[in-house]
């Protein structure tokens, strides 16, 4: 290889290699918090999936009738995460309201 192609070589790895931590970040606000929680309320404000009304829980941002009822049918959660594991809501519903829920059990 000569001298020339090897230093273009060089160049365009060190391009791709600056190109995808550039790709790894556009989801991000100017201060590395994912879009999706930057609007996010505070732990203290969320939905309680396991004691919420419908009527709260048609309040979350991408809730419908239909999946504040599914919500309501299978509880109690351990976790949000639950609505996912066990099928409640399927991804693209979770990853919407994730942000948005808490889990919150009665104390035994």
């Amino acid at each position: 290889m000569r001298a020339g192609t090897r230093w273009t070589a060089i160049g365009l790895m060190i391009m791709c290699m600056c190109l995808c931590v550039h790709g790894q970040n556009q989801d991000r606000d100017s201060r590395g918090v994912p879009k999706s929680s930057a609007n996010a309320p505070p732990p203290e404000e969320r939905v309680d999936i396991n004691h919420a009304t419908m009527s709260e829980l048609l309040k979350i941002p991408g809730i419908t009738q239909t999946w504040a009822g599914r919500i309501v049918r299978y509880r109690p959660y351990h976790s949000k995460a639950d609505l996912l594991q066990r099928g409640v809501v399927p991804d693209a519903v979770y990853n919407r309201i994730k942000d948005y829920v808490i889990a919150h059990r009665d104390k035994q």
